[in-house]
């Protein structure tokens, strides 16, 4: 009975050593996932900083990009206005050439007439 006590004495020393050695195991293991999620924690925190200074500059060019299209808007309609102008300056100045290119002509015939008078 001795020897069968010792022997489970025994049995109980290992199975308690292995015990200790899976619960060192096992804090470990545990303190290692905490620093990995502290890790992950921090990384996700600088991704959400990085993804909320680009959702910042997204809606700064937003902004500037209206600003441009209604600008452009502006310089279409300041270049049909001028290409009116220009149209019109054009049919002014062939009417202005069709008048002098009369007057010439009709220099050309009194120019002669006078001076034959």
């Amino acid at each position: 009975l001795q020897q069968q006590a010792e022997q489970t004495c025994r049995q109980l020393v290992r199975t308690q050593e292995e015990h200790e050695h899976l619960l060192q195991a096992a804090v470990e293991q545990a303190e290692g996932l905490e620093r990995s999620l502290r890790n992950a924690e921090a990384v996700l925190a600088e991704r959400a900083a990085q993804l909320k200074d680009a959702q910042a500059q997204l809606s700064r060019n937003k902004l500037l990009i209206e600003e441009l299209r209604g600008e452009n808007r502006r310089f279409a309609m300041a270049l049909q206005a001028a290409e009116l102008k220009q149209k019109s300056m054009e049919e002014k100045n062939q009417l202005l050439e069709e008048q002098a290119s009369a007057l010439k002509h009709l220099i050309g015939k009194i120019t002669p007439a006078s001076l034959s008078g």
